[in-house]
């Protein structure tokens, strides 16, 4: 069995305890590596060298040229050491191999190169006043930031997290999901091999209640928390830090509209459709689970999108050409499974195609005749499932899509460039895409709104977050 620990203060630490807790490869269903399970002792350590490294070592101090210059090397090492992350992140919770190579890893390496030079170039503010004194602004790192991450996308979304609270001059204590540990210890042990000061990159693992999460996110030494999840964690977490007063971003749950419109390229709708419903098997908060089609075009596209659906191919995540992995755990199969074994049991709409399959597997699921108000319309399912409904009018299709209480995402597919702006526009959520889905610009902001977040980040919306901006006023 692998070994997998804590990186606290710069070294690889077991739990003072001793206690470990099982990962399982969810294509094998079998126990792979003992992880160190922490809990309070080892948040207080970890928070505890986080605070050292940020009130007396050179991290803070630094400019950010120098501090860049060491997240650049770091991206150097996540890219040298591509396939171990790579195939952390499968044997964790079967995401496809070549996903994880060829998308996952080279975006985390984006991720600190981006920052690292965002912050070297970002300006402040100059501010002129009548009255013969003169204003400008600093932004200077908040301290202490812990690093919730999820174990759908876990070294790409842990990258998200860490870079920009770094670069900006903070520490971190990151805590990734139990379900996915492998990857979060292999890149802060890259940190210290790219020269990272002890106890700026500190990871701790373990669960949620009553273990390393609650510790963490209850813990006075805190300055920041960012975490991504599910919603009803994001509002326990909300509480504990409201405790202490504690800034939270929160990237919580979606349930992403898609519109095709009749005047859409069906061929370009129906390939970025597929993307965004089965990519990663659906374990995407990203993912466009309600697709809204006119009725003009809804059999067409139906039927296009069933058959591309059925092309996908499902297998061993490890092989190359598998397109379709198992789901993460059993405890998520089962949930996702529970959805479609209320549809399959009548009322809640009809499979066209997909269902549960062996092992951890669920097809790809299509739905339709679904009421608006059934669970697996309403509910963020989190797998490879998607329910398909006609509309008529633009109006129409925009309030229904609006119709919930999560609000992250959404997509527009039109040929008419003023209906792409004005339901672009309409649209309640935190990001809408046009003709394409999951195209980021990293100095863009990214969160969700009501159900699906608190705040803010990416580029300058990250930097409000993880400093203390301060105005600096002068008599001239």
């Amino acid at each position: 069995m692998e070994q997998i620990t804590h990186v606290i203060d710069g070294e690889d630490v077991a739990s003072e305890s001793g206690a470990t807790f099982a990962s399982v490869d969810p294509f094998t269903q079998q126990a792979y590596a003992d992880v160190a399970l922490g809990g309070r002792v080892e948040v207080d350590r970890a928070v505890a060298a986080a605070r050292r490294a940020f009130d007396e070592g050179p991290w803070p101090r630094m400019g950010y040229a120098e501090r860049g210059a060491l997240l650049h090397r770091l991206a150097d090492l996540v890219l040298e050491h591509s396939d171990e992350l790579a195939m952390a992140d499968t044997v964790d919770m079967g995401k496809p191999i070549t996903d994880a190579r060829t998308k996952d890893v080279p975006r985390t390496a984006q991720n600190f190169r981006f920052f690292a030079d965002h912050a070297r170039l970002s300006a402040g503010e100059a501010l002129p006043m009548d009255s013969g004194h003169h204003a400008y602004s600093l932004f200077q790192p908040a301290g202490v930031v812990a690093a919730i991450s999820p174990w759908n996308f876990p070294l790409m979304l842990e990258s998200w997290k860490v870079a920009p609270a770094l670069v900006w001059g903070n520490t971190v204590v990151l805590k990734p999901a139990e379900d996915t540990p492998r990857s979060a210890t292999l890149l802060a042990r890259l940190a210290v091999e790219a020269g990272l000061p002890s106890g700026v990159l500190n990871v701790v693992h373990g669960f949620g209640p009553d273990s390393a999460g609650a510790a963490l996110t209850e813990h006075r030494g805190v300055d920041r928390i960012t975490f991504t999840g599910e919603s009803g964690t994001g509002r326990v977490i909300g509480r504990a830090a409201a405790a202490h007063l504690t800034p939270v971003s929160f990237e919580l749950g979606g349930k992403g509209a898609n519109l095709v419109f009749d005047d859409a390229d069906l061929d370009n709708a129906v390939s970025w459709s597929i993307k965004a419903i089965f990519t990663n098997a659906g374990q995407v908060c990203l993912a466009g689970s309600r697709l809204f089609v006119q009725r003009g075009v809804y059999d067409e596209f139906l039927a296009r999108f069933v058959a591309a659906a059925e092309a996908l191919r499902m297998g061993d995540p490890k092989d190359p050409a598998t397109e379709l992995g198992p789901l993460a755990s059993e405890e998520h199969w089962k949930k996702v499974s529970g959805y479609l074994d209320e549809v399959a049991a009548g009322g809640s709409g009809r499979m066209v195609t997909g269902g549960p399959a062996d092992g951890w597997f669920v097809r790809p699921t299509v739905v339709v005749d679904a009421p608006l108000d059934a669970r697996v319309v309403c509910e963020e399912v989190f797998g490879p499932v998607v329910t398909i409904h006609p509309f008529d009018t633009e109006e129409e299709g925009v309030r229904t899509a609006n119709d919930s209480p999560y609000g992250l995402n959404a997509m527009v597919f039109t040929e008419n460039l003023s209906r792409a702006h004005r339901v672009s526009a309409a649209l309640r959520a935190g990001t809408v895409w046009v003709n394409c889905f999951f195209i980021r610009d990293l100095r863009a902001p990214f969160g969700g709104v009501g159900d699906s977040g608190v705040g803010r980040e990416g580029g300058s919306f990250s930097r409000e977050f993880f400093t203390e901006p301060k105005a600096v006023v002068m008599q001239v």
